[in-house]
Order: structure tokens, then C-alpha cells, then sequence
């Protein structure tokens, strides 16, 4: 998952940063409001991190200037200012979640979690698509039961699918918000990784939960049980 994160005390930013990293996701931070504001323009993220207390324009500004030019990632504003005021006006702006510094890294690792699942009608945090269970919190998967071992990209890259489940998503979205280094973004790593997905997810080959669609991307096509 590609994160956004706008913070402009810098001590906090790169900790968070780093905490975030550490926890599989890929991260372009921004000290300054009008920073963020570009990238939240020009990149395409699955939830950004927002304070409140910028310099020059303040989050509040900025998440409504973000939502009027119809940037619908989720946000999470995480911020100094407790007053149950602040929190009124950060969610009338378009915030989806609010966390009071100081925080727990963990909590916020959850919430930006159940802020993507949820922006992608997910509201629970584990799945089964027949005998292939997924549990978001504990990034693990079974198949009939048994638990799926996976590397961290590889676990990283059929989140994403699962995720966007029945979506085609090309190669170049996969890259974008799985990789934080451009050495790193090669199709023909991605292609490896999607062939040892389907040996693991597939060793019968009677699911066939990853789809090629030709010159497009891959799709996820299992559908939840109900």
C-alpha cells in the first residue's frame, strides 16, 4: 500500500516513516502543506497520513482542498489538537479517521488498514473465498486450513489484488504501491512473483484466483463466500 504522509515536525515524520516502512508499506512523505498538496495531486495513494498544524496552510485546508479536486483516497489525521471541535471540523473537511498524538504506531497501522479495506467495501478484516482464507490483521493465509507461506512482497502483492478484487490492476499500479525503490520496479520481477502466488495460492491449479488479462494486469477473481 502507497501512503501519504504529511507532517512537518521532522523527527516524528522520519520516525513514522520508518515505523510505517517497517510495517510493509511504501511511503512519500512531505513537510509542508503545499508539498503535500502536489503529490496528493499528481499520485495516486491508498490513504494518506495528515497533521493539522502545518506551516503556511493548515491540514484542515488542505484535506478540503484535496476532496473539492475530488482526491477520494482515505485520510487519517493525526494530530496534537484533542478538542472534540478539531475533530468535528477535521471530518465536515473529508477526514476519514482522527488519532491525538501521542500515538501508538500499532493503532495507526490499524486504522490505516480498516481505512483501505473500508474504501474498498471490505468491512471486515478476514475473508474466505472457499477454501483460500485471508485475515488482514494477521497478513496470513490458509488454503483448506493450512497457513500459506509467503515472503513479504508476495503477501504485500495478493493483499493488493485481494483488495481490488474483481478491478484489473496493471503492472505499473502494482509497482507504484508495492515498491519504494525504482531498482525494484521490474515486470519481470512482478511476473515471478505472480507465478510463485499461484503455485502457493494453486498447487492443484482448480482455483485459478489470479487472472492475466492480456496487455492489461492481473485480477483477482474468487468471489467472498457469503
Amino acid at each position: 500500500m502507497r501512503l501519504l504522509l504529511i507532517e512537518d515536525d521532522t523527527q516524528l515524520r522520519e520516525q513514522l516513516q520508518e515505523g510505517l516502512l517497517n510495517n510493509g508499506f511504501v511511503v512519500d512523505s512531505a513537510a509542508d502543506a503545499q508539498t503535500g498538496l502536489y503529490f496528493g495531486r499528481e499520485f495516486d495513494y491508498d490513504a494518506a497520513i495528515i497533521d493539522l498544524g502545518l506551516p503556511e496552510m493548515d491540514g484542515i485546508e488542505l484535506i478540503q482542498r484535496l476532496r473539492s479536486e475530488e482526491r477520494v483516497f482515505p485520510v487519517l489525521v493525526l494530530t496534537a489538537r484533542g478538542d472534540w471541535h478539531e475533530k468535528v471540523k477535521a471530518l465536515n473537511a473529508g477526514a476519514d479517521d482522527y488519532v491525538v498524538k501521542p500515538y501508538q504506531l500499532e493503532e495507526v497501522v490499524a486504522r490505516i488498514n480498516a481505512l483501505v479495506r473500508r474504501a474498498a467495501g471490505l468491512a471486515k478484516s478476514a475473508l474466505r473465498f472457499g477454501p483460500l482464507h485471508v485475515d488482514f490483521s494477521a497478513k496470513r493465509l490458509t488454503l483448506s486450513g493450512k497457513p500459506i507461506e509467503l515472503t513479504a512482497y508476495e503477501y504485500k502483492l495478493i493483499e493488493y489484488l485481494i483488495i481490488h478484487a474483481g478491478k484489473v490492476v496493471s503492472k505499473a499500479e502494482l509497482t507504484e504501491h508495492l515498491y519504494a525503490q525504482d531498482h525494484d520496479r521490474d515486470s519481470n520481477v512482478l511476473e515471478v512473483f505472480v507465478r510463485r502466488l499461484r503455485q502457493k495460492l494453486d498447487p492443484e491449479e482448480t482455483l485459478n484466483p489470479i487472472e492475466t488479462v492480456r496487455g492489461q494486469g492481473y485480477r483477482f477473481e474468487l468471489k467472498v463466500d457469503s
